[in-house]
């Protein structure tokens, strides 16, 4: 397919019967493509304070055990060991081929559970869980048993409880998937990032096609609800027709959700991207026309835009949350659970409790210390004002596309919403005049044709972006 063609079907992309088909014009994508936050939180992660200590987070979490109805619980667990490097990781992750390590650091995980469990009460209902890293599956089966009853033995999960972990396809056997399904996950998502095998070797991450699709056979014969994979486009090696051989190939998979990741090339931060050749990168059109062209083919197969970099499939729990308001977004990405705190355990592990932020050390030998200590290894963290709550609501309704109500925020806050957001109302002239918003004396909406630009529609309700950050944000697309 031409550019030519690809723009001329980008532009005229016809909504079919029962669809909320998304329109995507490469004119509005060129004029407000910008650099920003992704906000999984507000405010984001490089806005927290450096030596915070335990004691806000212990009160948030006593404060929600003395609650008669306390919301319901997410929990992350960070699994940080890998078998080999990918140049492209920008996770904290500890590569190595020493099983035994592993072991140790589930001793110090439970007891980091435990110390947290300390001050929760008995009100621990858990609707959601994700395993990340790193590669959670370098657990053997039998610490991720260990691990699972640990929890299970402090958390009660509701029945319709999401329970999810990240694979490496090139690392999972079939026995394990078999042993995770009989421990209680039902959700799967598998790395893929490119079928092409010149991209493969470029980033150091081998994994044939048939490596791929027998892990996603085997997740579905074993009755795992959802399976998600990831690409990512940018990549070294990659082009507008490799990258089209490798949404064939995924499309065919039929995953019911895909991740489409923006790569961003921050050698200067992450070590092991200086493996990579710039010489090899594809360069800022290229980019852009590979996401415009994957966009386009994942609605025409059948997916459904959710938001940012998320695709799923009509009947997915994610784009029923999306369709009936009840979307979510946090440190996890996009979720449907709307209502929950979120505990985040192990090295690195960010989590939300209430009114604070709170992160762990990024070190294992830092955390580890926190643990002997008796301490628990919060190094960084946030309290929220009642502004930042505000706006909290706000962005995260704009970015899951639901309308932002004006009277009732401002009944909330005690403030007149119009007067109190004069300056941001006004800011949002540009977006309303190419109608991706639109606002009324109620409400603000995001349009159909403005999801693809929540980012920079949040941007304008973000106080902190006027003050300066060491943070390097990615490009919106």
């Amino acid at each position: 397919m031409s550019i030519e063609t690809l723009e001329s079907s980008l532009n005229t992309c016809v909504a079919q019967p029962g669809s909320t088909r998304l329109k995507v014009s490469e004119a509005l994508v060129r004029r407000f493509n910008r650099s920003g936050p992704r906000y999984t939180s507000y405010p984001t992660a490089d806005r927290f304070a450096d030596d915070f200590g335990q004691e806000a987070y212990i009160s948030q979490l006593q404060g929600r055990a003395a609650t008669l109805k306390s919301p319901p619980l997410s929990l992350y667990f960070h699994l940080p060991f890998c078998e080999s490097l990918c140049y492209f990781c920008a996770c904290n992750k500890i590569v190595t081929q020493d099983r035994s390590r592993s072991a140790e650091y589930l001793d110090y995980l439970i007891r980091e559970i435990e110390m947290v469990s300390m001050h929760l009460g008995s009100d621990r209902l858990a609707r959601q869980l994700h395993l990340g890293g790193g590669t959670p599956t370098f657990l053997s089966n039998e610490e991720m048993a260990l691990l699972m009853r640990t929890v299970r033995a402090h958390f009660h999960f509701s029945d319709d409880a999401e329970i999810s972990v990240e694979i490496d396809p090139r690392t999972v056997s079939a026995d394990t998937l078999s042993h995770l399904a009989e421990l209680g996950f039902n959700r799967t998502s598998f790395g893929v990032q490119d079928f092409d095998p010149k991209v493969q070797e470029a980033i150091h991450r081998v994994q044939p096609l048939a490596m791929v699709q027998n892990a996603i056979d085997k997740s579905r014969a074993l009755g795992f609800e959802s399976v998600n994979t990831d690409l990512i486009y940018g990549l070294p090696k990659q082009s507008l027709g490799s990258f089209s051989l490798t949404l064939d190939t995924l499309i065919g998979l039929r995953p019911d959700r895909i991740a489409l990741y923006n790569y961003a090339h921050l050698p200067q931060r992450f070590k092991a991207q200086r493996l990579i050749r710039e010489d090899d990168l594809p360069d800022a059109e290229t980019r852009l026309q590979i996401f415009l062209m994957s966009t386009e083919r994942l609605l025409q197969a059948g997916y459904e835009y959710i938001g940012l970099d998320h695709f799923a499939l009509p009947g997915d729990e994610l784009n029923l949350a999306r369709l009936d308001k009840s979307l979510h977004r946090n440190f996890q990405g996009y979720t449907t659970r709307s209502d929950s705190d979120l505990l985040g355990f192990g090295v690195s592990a960010i989590g939300k409790v209430g009114t604070t932020h709170v992160q762990n050390v990024r070190s294992l030998k830092e955390y580890c210390q926190c643990i002997d200590r008796h301490t628990l290894p919060t190094s960084r963290g946030f309290e929220m004002s009642p502004d930042d709550s505000l706006r909290q609501e706000i962005i995260m309704s704009l970015m899951c596309a639901m309308p932002v109500p004006m009277a009732r925020l401002g009944s909330k806050y005690n403030i007149d919403f119009r007067d109190y957001f004069s300056a941001e109302l006004n800011e949002l002239g540009p977006f309303a005049d190419a109608d991706l918003v639109r606002t009324d004396e109620h409400s603000i909406q995001i349009t159909e044709s403005g999801r693809l630009f929540v980012r920079a529609i949040s941007m304008i309700f973000d106080k902190y972006l006027q003050q300066r950050s060491t943070a390097t944000y990615s490009r919106l697309i």
